[in-house]
């Protein structure tokens, strides 16, 4: 097995031209399959260096520089590679269609899905297991995927709020609905009332759904808003007792030490400043600046959300039967429509975690297809009961 020190180093000089042929020089000639797998490389690295570029036109501050450092380190993998084939890079090869597809939703999206996949992408270098890219190649890599997390991690941030009601509501739509409408079906119904109650399911679940969400994200808010402390230590402190002094009792409240809370009560007391030690200062208390619960999204947000995506994954199971279709040939077109429906709500969801689609896709179809077909067993046994 070739040795990493046969091969330059990613950040070391170009002991070579480009296009130079770098053969016969005191190193054994690439195989063709050695080309070919770099050549790869020298493709995908190029094509992720310009996902991170276009990410970086839609951001702007500290984002954008970060972005733009990640394209210039791609940039500096490519350089290798380039060292390496020499005369051999030819005609640049088409990046994989994972970095084509990240390329095509960088340029026309820019969203958090991007910096999702590119995590993903980052994580599964294969720079680890491969000798002819340097250990500070492969530990690039790594530290990528940490910077592209937090990049993404922003970007959840700002979603998880509403997007967590809207694929709930999607989710619980296309599941209570299509387990309603193979229960009523199940007991041999006619397909018209199998309709009506597919459609008050959609209502009744909707409605619901966006007042409990909006109750519950109402209240989430309220919650986090009484543990926030108060001014009152600002108010309040000139006119305390010195000798009873109450606002210790306040900061041993808030989990400091003893000397610390004592501190801090005299500092604010006005009793004296010390810059000995800046930690044990307390910074003024001031109102934050913009929404201090953004994570957990608004409640309207929320419940309309709920209530959209509620409706539009109920009416799915539903739509054979608005469009004419009766018995097990409406079920099985519901079954059909819901599952796929179900992977792409799952998929979503692993995109947005950095996990698999796949694997979150196949997850919620086996739990959605596994509750409707238990609740068509009980509608027939329902079913036989009645008749």
């Amino acid at each position: 097995m070739q040795k990493h020190a046969e091969f330059p180093h990613a950040d070391s000089p170009d002991p070579h031209p480009a296009g130079h042929n770098t053969q016969g020089a005191g190193r054994p000639s690439p195989s063709a399959t050695d080309i070919k797998r770099w050549r790869q490389y020298l493709a995908d690295e190029r094509a992720e260096a310009a996902v991170y570029r276009e990410l970086a036109q839609r951001r702007d501050g500290e984002e954008r520089d970060i972005l733009l450092a990640l394209a210039e380190a791609e940039g500096r993998h490519e350089a290798h590679w380039l060292r390496l084939l020499g005369d051999e890079a030819g005609k640049a090869r088409p990046a994989s269609l994972r970095s084509q597809f990240l390329g095509f939703l960088a340029r026309h999206f820019g969203s958090v899905f991007v910096l999702a996949l590119a995590q993903r992408a980052e994580g599964r270098s294969p720079y680890a297991n491969d000798p002819a890219a340097t250990p500070a190649m492969a530990a690039d890599e790594q530290i990528h995927e940490e910077v592209v997390r937090g990049l993404a991690t922003r970007g959840r941030n700002r979603l998880s709020g509403t997007f967590r009601a809207a694929v709930f509501g999607a989710n619980d739509g296309l599941v209570s609905n299509l387990s309603l409408v193979m229960g009523m079906a199940a007991t041999g119904v006619p397909s018209p009332v199998v309709l009506l109650s597919g459609i008050a399911g959609l209502l009744a679940g909707a409605l619901s759904m966006g007042a409990g969400e909006y109750v519950s994200v109402r209240s989430q808010r309220e919650l986090l808003s009484a543990t926030r402390p108060t001014q009152a230590t600002l108010s309040a402190a000139p006119s305390l007792d010195i000798d009873h002094n109450e606002l210790v009792l306040v900061y041993l409240a808030r989990g400091m030490t003893r000397d610390v809370a004592e501190h801090r009560a005299a500092e604010r007391m006005g009793l004296y400043s010390c810059d000995c030690d800046p930690s044990l200062s307390l910074h003024p208390e001031k109102e934050q600046a913009g929404d201090e619960h953004e994570t957990v999204g608004t409640a309207m947000g929320a419940a309309l959300s709920s209530f959209c995506f509620f409706a539009s994954g109920a009416v799915i199971p539903i739509l054979p039967f608005i469009f004419g279709l009766t018995g097990v040939a409406a079920l099985v077109v519901a079954g059909v429509l819901v599952g796929l429906a179900l992977l792409a709500t799952g998929a979503v969801v692993g995109l947005l975690s950095g996990t698999s689609p796949l694997s979150r896709g196949l997850r919620q179809l086996a739990i959605g297809l596994g509750a409707a077909a238990a609740t068509y067993l009980l509608g027939l046994a329902f079913g036989s009961v009645i008749a």
